[in-house]
């Protein structure tokens, strides 16, 4: 039965939920917004109306609508109402951890819709793993000589309760990222969670911030809000986590909401990756050899570790590095290929054991799932990396530990199969979903057969806010084209966004700008949590953010930001992921390249006009070796015509 009491409308058993939906929303944009202050936008009641489309018929839709339209109040107005509707909670999946944080923020979309309509919604995170505090490796910190006081002070504030092993009656989440904002990301990379992780056997799991985390946001009522990742990682484990008696990540939800919805391909690669680490699989076998499991099982543990040992050397031996990335490029040798053949075999052949050691009770039942999922993973990698000519992989190295990377490079089958046959209503929200005005790119991408679509332009007179420059980098040194940013910011006063293409970019231009004296401060992506240098630029008007990861969802209005610098062209890496889908076309520049850019571009643009009141410039900067094909593209995406200007 409908609980109509919960929602913000009177629906009867004779009544239509979506024709009393309907007439509510026209009522929230005709009216109650418009009498909390709030513009009445074309653009935005047309969009509403499309989207009651999806809803209706619980279909996937493509929802392409420009900068200043609204979008975040369309979708979150339906998503709220539709749970309450269904009794289950709609899931908004956002790009990454930043955009979570403008839409769950202190006076973010959420909570502007909340106090406009007088409506209390029971909004909770979702967030990573790799948001979440490890204890175990906080223990390991303790006994590092090198371990900085930040680190060791995390310690000393951790709660009662995971010291206490007594029985206790109350808990709280903790160890979010964002309760050590002081930490640098590579602070946070000793102490966080990171994929190698076993924290199904964990003992502390039943005390860890991460574990607690999920029992509150399970409870939600209205909507969850998590990053894409974290959606994709939560469909790819539904089915191995029921089978270890887990509960799935994430609860069923009633609909779910891709915010920048371009970029879910990405997310859903990524969380399909499997990762082999050279000392994992020693540390697991370790493990089993101390459960009193027979001598012969042993010996084949030993002689496993020894074959994986080898694998690894060659691995290192046949890898060179990237050039302008972090990861090393595999040749697939022959005695590569034997070698992984031999593992996979002994993988196989432990498998067949382990049946024999359940009949003999050495381990017991749910430690022995949990050894099932671990060698299922590494027999599915072995399988990828031998048998899949079209898998991407590559090998990472860190703190002189390999890890073999291996993604598979179509996910359009699996994502038909798990997402989009769920038969409830699905939003892509973003302002760039298509391409030539066709959504035939996303879809086949993605492996969407039936969808609903539509675009709307953005409602600014762009003319009248923005001014753009675009700059002709003619010199080969960056040192002079960073020279240049430098006086931009100083005439400006701070009050801008840089946008590199690398970290590699950023690291460059943050030793060039030591040596400069400037009068406001300048916070680069790295050093703090990521929401905290976005807080302390947003309160801090003449103030400059130097940022990678910000070309989407950053909503800084105001005087906080009146300048947008690009610092070039942002071209996809040269990484083994993009390589791949490079060999897969026959023009990789006009197919793969030049595509991925211009999208990127107009993310990046769009940062600076947020509403009405918003005014300024944006520059780009081009080097020399950019085709004039390429330039004139650039032109034509541009909201209104640039000025051309040079470095020499």
């Amino acid at each position: 039965m409908v609980n109509t009491r919960k929602l913000p409308f009177e629906v009867s058993k004779q009544d239509s939920f979506i024709d009393k939906l309907g007439e509510w929303i026209g009522d929230v944009f005709y009216e109650l917004l418009p009498d909390a202050g709030y513009e009445i936008r074309d653009e935005q009641i047309f969009m509403a109306y499309q989207v009651e489309r999806a809803f209706k018929e619980k279909k996937i839709i493509f929802a392409e609508a420009g900068v200043g339209t609204g979008k975040t109040f369309v979708y979150l107005l339906y998503s709220i109402c539709y749970a309450r509707y269904t009794g289950k909670p709609a899931i908004i999946a956002c790009a990454d951890e930043s955009l979570i944080e403008q839409l769950v923020k202190k006076n973010g979309d959420i909570e502007k819709l909340s106090k406009a309509l007088n409506l209390d919604v029971d909004v909770r995170l979702a967030k990573s793993p790799t948001s979440y505090l490890c204890l175990n490796k906080l223990d390991e910190q303790r006994g590092n000589l090198d371990a900085s006081d930040k680190v060791l002070g995390i310690y000393e504030n951790l709660p009662s309760f995971v010291h206490d092993y007594s029985t206790l009656q109350a808990f709280y989440p903790y160890g979010d990222r964002t309760e050590h904002k002081d930490l640098t990301d590579e602070e946070w990379g000793t102490v966080g969670y990171d994929y190698f992780q076993d924290c199904a056997t964990c003992e502390k799991r039943h005390r860890c911030g991460q574990t607690l985390s999920r029992d509150q946001y399970r409870k939600a009522t209205d909507l969850i809000v998590c990053s894409q990742d974290f959606y994709m990682e939560h469909i790819w484990t539904a089915d191995s986590r029921k089978r270890e008696g887990q509960l799935p990540l994430l609860p069923s939800p009633s609909c779910v909401v891709f915010d920048e919805g371009h970029l879910l391909e990405f997310a859903a690669q990524k969380s399909l990756t499997y990762r082999l680490q050279q000392e994992t699989l020693n540390r697991f076998f370790t493990h089993l050899m101390q459960t009193g499991t027979r001598e012969t099982f042993r010996e084949l543990l030993e002689d496993t570790l020894e074959t994986y040992d080898e694998f690894f050397y060659l691995l290192d031996r046949e890898s060179k590095m990237i050039k302008g990335s972090n990861r090393l490029e595999v040749n697939k040798s022959d005695e590569i290929i034997r070698t992984g053949e031999k593992i996979r075999k002994q993988i196989a052949q432990i498998g067949d054991e382990l049946v024999f050691e359940s009949e003999m009770y050495t381990m017991d039942e749910y430690q022995l799932n949990i050894v099932d999922e671990h060698l299922d993973d590494i027999e599915m990698s072995l399988n990828l990396f031998l048998n899949e000519k079209t898998a991407i992989l590559w090998l990472e190295e860190y703190q002189n530990e390999l890890t073999l990377v291996i993604m598979p490079r179509a996910v359009n089958e699996l994502l038909q199969e798990k997402v989009f046959s769920l038969k409830i209503p699905m939003i892509f929200s973003s302002a760039t979903l298509s391409e030539n005005n066709s959504f035939d790119y996303i879809s086949n991408s993605l492996g969407v057969k039936e969808y609903l679509s539509f675009s709307v332009n953005s409602p600014f007179e762009y003319e009248e806010l923005m001014k753009i420059d675009v700059i002709q980098n003619y010199s080969t040194e960056n040192a002079l084209k960073n020279d240049s940013i430098i006086k931009n910011m100083n005439e400006n006063k701070g009050s801008t966004l840089v946008l590199f293409n690398s970290v590699q970019e950023l690291n460059e231009f943050k030793l060039q700008t030591q040596n400069e004296s400037m009068d406001f401060p300048i916070y680069f992506e790295g050093q703090e949590e990521i929401s905290t240098l976005v807080s302390k630029f947003q309160n801090e008007i003449h103030s400059v953010l130097c940022a990678v990861h910000l070309w989407e969802g950053l909503d800084i209005q105001g005087e906080s930001l009146n300048q947008v610098i690009i610092h070039s062209l942002p071209f996809p890496p040269n990484d083994p992921v993009f390589q791949a889908k490079r060999n897969s076309v026959n023009n990789w520049y006009e197919e793969v390249d030049e595509p991925y850019m211009l999208l990127r571009l107009r993310q990046g643009i769009g940062r600076l006009i947020r509403s009405n009141g918003d005014s300024g410039k944006i520059m780009i900067y081009v080097d020399s070796n950019v085709k004039e094909s390429t330039l004139q593209k650039v032109h034509t995406i541009l909201p209104v015509k640039a000025n051309n200007l040079t470095i020499e």
